[in-house]
């Protein structure tokens, strides 16, 4: 059961956020997220914690770091996981099954990524390629890249640069219309810094447009279609949920919100890197025994935007159920932290609008891809 979900706000890169330690943003949004749930810490089996770049300030186990910074119990331990992108989805995913196995009673899954302080390919910039030949020679020497993936996706499915445009365009028009009307309030926890606090999201651009998109050269081919502005954004950014066993929920008084119904995770090519979310949900609908129908919110992380858009024509999901108050090419995609951040959002819609099942996928490194079903309890 997941009883309580909180995030931080989304901060840009070198925004808000950029003068906090990931540790203490880490600590700040796991105490707000036992405060909200009315919890002591102490109850805690383990922090499971999301994180790409594991090194420098986000080194040494940044979930344990994270739990002493917040004060909590040395008896809470923590543990970090690195599943690219979908770090804090994989997370949630090896809290149930914990759960499921016994291991646990109370477990806080989640993640964080600041982007500002610990720059993306940190953990390679030390030593040799992490490619070794022999995994060069299986791809006939090809050195993946998620840029030139998201414009193979773009060719294979026949996206113009309009058309990914457009739905960059209607990701910001989605994220600053829930902004607007406090749709992300109550999921979004007030962050110290050292001169002030951040209280929202940053990285939303109001009236952006296919025209004003137009005017951004392609960054990973001359006449390619992907740029900054159909990508997703580099960012600060920390989310957690609480998950417990129904027996822990009646000993601690704790209202259950959602129950993750089916949870899977698949390979795919890893070249082409970003297309792993289509058969990772073809799969958990399978699991499920859930038609595509059946599920009246989708969230697909959107690293660019020809991975929801290939995705959606693949799946055949209805287009307004898809992101529907807009994704990471918005609000950012702070990597160890986007999947709790989405499954977060995911949550409090569906409570808002009593949606029983709701799906979450997540495009990640090495051409891999998480696919999680939840369920409203009581809808």
């Amino acid at each position: 059961m997941i009883v309580e979900a909180v995030r931080s706000p989304v901060g840009r890169k070198r925004g808000g956020l950029s003068g906090v330690h990931p540790t203490e943003l880490s600590a700040t949004v796991l105490n707000e997220l036992t405060r909200h749930a009315g919890i002591d810490p102490v109850i805690v089996d383990d922090v499971i914690w999301g994180c790409v770049q594991q090194v420098s300030e986000q080194a040494i186990d940044i979930a344990r770091t994270s739990v002493l910074a917040a004060g909590w119990p040395e008896t809470v331990p923590g543990v970090t996981v690195d599943r690219q992108c979908g770090s804090s989805q994989q997370a949630l995913n090896f809290a149930v099954a914990g759960v499921l196995a016994g291991h646990y009673d109370v477990v806080v899954a989640g993640g964080v990524e600041s982007m500002s302080r610990v720059p993306m390919g940190s953990s390679t910039s030390i030593g040799d390629s992490p490619f070794p030949p022999a995994y060069r020679d299986r791809y006939d020497g090809v050195i993946p890249n998620q840029g030139v993936g998201a414009e193979m996706i773009a060719d294979k499915w026949g996206f113009t640069r309009r058309d990914v445009d457009a739905y960059a365009a209607r990701s910001h028009d989605r994220a600053a219309a829930a902004q607007d009307a406090g749709l992300l309030d109550d999921q979004i926890v007030t962050i110290p810094t050292g001169d002030g606090e951040v209280r929202a999201d940053e990285g939303i651009r109001r009236g952006t447009t296919v025209e004003t998109l137009a005017a951004l050269k392609p960054v990973f081919a001359e006449d390619g279609v992907i740029h900054a502005g159909n990508a997703s954004q580099i960012s600060d950014g920390s989310a957690a949920v609480l998950v417990v066993s129904e027996e822990a929920a009646r000993r601690y008084g704790l209202t259950p919100i959602a129950r993750v119904h089916t949870a899977v995770v698949t390979g795919a090519d890893p070249v082409i890197m970003l297309t792993g979310p289509i058969p990772a949900t073809e799969k958990v609908l399978a699991r499920s025994g859930l038609a595509v129908g059946d599920i009246g919110a989708f969230e697909v992380n959107e690293a660019f935007a020809p991975v929801p858009m290939a995705w959606q024509r693949e799946i055949g999901a209805d287009e307004d159920l898809l992101n529907p108050n807009g994704g990471a090419i918005a609000f950012g995609h702070p990597l160890g932290g986007s999947g709790a951040r989405i499954l977060t959002d995911l949550i409090f819609h569906m409570r808002r609008n009593d949606i029983r099942f709701g799906l979450q996928t997540m495009c990640e490194g090495g051409g891999q891809a998480n696919a999680t079903i939840l369920e409203l309890i009581d809808a």
